[in-house]
């Protein structure tokens, strides 16, 4: 029984890893790309008791970190880069708000807990990290 769960691990690391690559990178797009977009995110940041230039960091996160998880490439670090972001924005932005809502951390924890589970299993074998580092350098 076990074995067919076995058999679908490649395939639950990529749809993992593009459902977390797609909503961060559309969520890092419409913080950036939309004219003044990305300085009145930076500015929200900075109302927040942080340095301005933390906003553009978790714009950019978002965006290159969703590329690189749908892409397969440097996996464990885009989802690392993935959850610090929404451990940071689950403490400072929606906890206060509990965790069903509009504003709520429902949403932002599962995202930071599909970015912790691809750090630990890694991005599967349908991954450009896969065929990069390969053992032996091929």
């Amino acid at each position: 029984m076990f074995s067919a769960f076995e058999r679908i691990r490649p395939a639950a690391a990529l749809v993992a890893r593009l459902v977390l690559g797609v909503i961060m990178a559309v969520h890092g797009w419409q913080k950036i790309f939309p004219r003044g977009a990305l300085y009145q995110f930076a500015q929200s940041v900075a109302h927040m008791g942080f340095p301005y230039w933390m906003g553009y960091v978790a714009a950019f996160t978002e965006l290159f970190g969703g590329a690189f998880l749908i892409l397969g490439l440097l996996v464990h670090l885009a989802a690392l880069g993935v959850a610090i972001d929404m451990g940071v924005a689950i403490i400072k932005v929606h906890l206060h708000h509990g965790l069903i809502g509009p504003q709520g951390y429902e949403f932002p924890l599962a995202l930071f807990a599909l970015a912790v589970v691809l750090i630990g299993t890694g991005p599967g074998y349908v991954a450009a990290d896969t065929y990069a580092f390969r053992r032996g350098g091929r």
